[in-house]
């Protein structure tokens, strides 16, 4: 071969080369271009899913049904009406202030729910069977840190005495929350009556919201169960916040 054909031949492999390395650009910047336009589509619906948590956060705190039921509980019983005032006003302040808050303490959060409980117990009679207790771990770093959603507890409680079936010798309410190894659970259950809607179904549009809202907050690191059974409902939530917290962290 003659150093014309060598030349020819060294210049069309490299031309070659040159159109292989054009053309490998090309399919990673169109690849690059894709994971980006991939990427601003996730980050837009994560906005959106951000939008909406606090469109429902702040519909929460003007909810109209839940003032409209604390209003009624203390007007069915005047003589418990300075009490419920005073628990009233604790319930409030949570919903219109803390509530604007991403998060909130376990301890904020189990403070409003006892509070929430003591304005609906004026819905029932002294001898009804209402049980509540709380199993807490005070001294835990976590229990006094803003990692706990706010508002969470209101779903369950609420059901609970809407739903109960007051006219059975053996009806019940009983409300357990908890607080331990970074864990904030709360267990509802109470028996139902045949013709409630409850007995049948395991929840509406409360349960979907709910269920919507955990998710995106805390995505795996939640449980939320919902059954029916011997006419007795129950309602467990779960929630491991050391493992969120964790990820908060990593994600920054």
């Amino acid at each position: 071969m003659d150093s014309n054909a060598l030349l020819i031949y060294l210049l069309a492999s490299i031309i070659a080369l040159l159109a292989v390395g054009v053309g490998l650009l090309l399919w990673r910047m169109r690849k690059a271009a894709k994971a980006q336009a991939a990427a601003e589509t996730r980050a837009h619906e994560l906005q959106q899913q951000t939008d909406n948590l606090r469109l429902e956060s702040m519909e929460a705190r003007l909810n109209p049904h839940l003032f409209k039921n604390i209003l009624n509980s203390i007007q069915s019983h005047a003589y418990q009406t300075y009490h419920s005032l005073d628990r009233m006003a604790d319930v409030l302040d949570y919903i219109l202030y803390e509530s604007r808050n991403r998060y909130v303490t376990p301890k904020q959060e189990v403070e409003f729910a006892l509070s929430l409980i003591e304005i609906n117990k004026i819905k029932v009679s002294p001898l009804f069977g209402l049980k509540v207790r709380t199993k807490l771990k005070e001294d835990e770093p976590l229990y006094t840190q803003r990692v706990l959603a706010p508002l969470i507890s209101i779903d369950l409680i609420e059901n609970a005495f809407k739903h109960a079936d007051l006219q059975s010798a053996d009806a019940f309410i009983s409300i357990v929350i908890s607080f331990h190894d970074s864990t904030f659970s709360i267990t509802v259950a109470n028996k139902v009556s045949a013709r409630t809607g409850l007995a049948k179904e395991k929840g509406g549009i409360g349960t979907e919201t709910l269920q919507q809202r955990l998710r995106i907050i805390y995505g795996d690191n939640f449980k939320l169960e919902r059954f029916v059974e011997n006419e007795v409902h129950t309602a467990h939530l779960t929630i491991h916040l050391l493992e969120h917290k964790a990820e908060m962290l990593a994600a920054r």
